[in-house]
């Protein structure tokens, strides 16, 4: 069994392909991260969470995730917002914390480095933007936010109705007009909406469900935690390419297991 690269192992460029560059459009100062460059989504009464975000987004970058949209699409939104007020102070920490319903919200550690391996799908190098964009597990709408920022449209899936709640509460002072919320088994995708140029797993499965595959475009990327052989999880990053399906399997990661029917 090939030994699996450490964190944050990278994929092999695609062959003829670049990395799409930053929008030139964006300040100067916000290469340096200067917190004044990068206004965040909505505005929190009694809670300033400027410097706390700044250091998160450092730690994010140290540990090897540079993706400059990524990273800036993370300082604009306000991580407290999406946990309980008696974890505010630990919103900032790259620590998952729960949120209800046994579910938790990722580490933003894990949350940058899947982002990241998403934008680096053939089709988005190619096009410079994904079109459209299908999230397993809303949880409470944190990465779904983010995912706004950074996707034409977005279509994430809760089955869990209180979660699927939360994260419509959370959300609705953001007015994301890209972002579709839906109360639907995850386990199953989205049939409506596929194509996906991207689909992104926030739970881990045994076994990768065949129909996520079945419903990416050609040139899209899936990225998702699922069981290896030694019973841990992993990512695994697909491609789906006019030739076939190309496995890559990642770093080892933990997340809640997947699991089907309505809740």
């Amino acid at each position: 069994m090939p030994q699996r690269p450490r964190f944050p192992s990278r994929l092999p460029p695609l062959a003829g392909s670049s990395p799409v560059q930053p929008d030139e459009s964006t300040p100067a100062h916000a290469h340096a991260w200067d917190m004044r460059a990068i206004p965040y989504m909505g505005d929190s009464v009694g809670f300033s969470s400027e410097r706390y975000r700044l250091s998160m987004i450092e730690q994010i970058r140290l540990s090897g995730v540079e993706d400059l949209r990524v990273l800036q699409a993370m300082l604009k939104v306000e991580r407290h917002r999406f946990v309980d007020s008696a974890l505010r102070v630990q919103a900032y920490e790259d620590t998952s914390l729960p949120i209800g319903a046994g579910q938790t919200i990722s580490k933003p550690n894990v949350v940058a480095r899947m982002l990241s391996l998403l934008l680096q799908a053939p089709i988005y190098l190619q096009k410079g933007l994904h079109q459209r964009v299908l999230e397993i597990g809303t949880g409470c709408g944190y990465q779904a936010a983010i995912l706004s920022l950074l996707c034409k449209e977005v279509y994430s899936l809760e089955r869990i109705k209180e979660l699927h709640l939360k994260a419509k509460s959370n959300l609705r002072p953001l007015r994301l007009p890209n972002l579709h919320l839906l109360l639907r088994d995850g386990a199953q995708g989205y049939e409506t909406g596929s194509p996906f140029s991207g689909i992104l797993s926030a739970a881990g499965a045994e076994h990768l469900p065949r129909i996520w595959i079945d419903q990416l475009d050609i040139g899209g990327r899936l990225v998702a935690p699922v069981q290896n052989q030694a019973g841990r999880q992993s990512l695994l990053v697909i491609d789906r390419t006019p030739s076939g399906i190309k496995e890559v399997i990642m770093e080892d990661v933990h997340f809640v297991p997947l699991k089907s029917g309505i809740e």
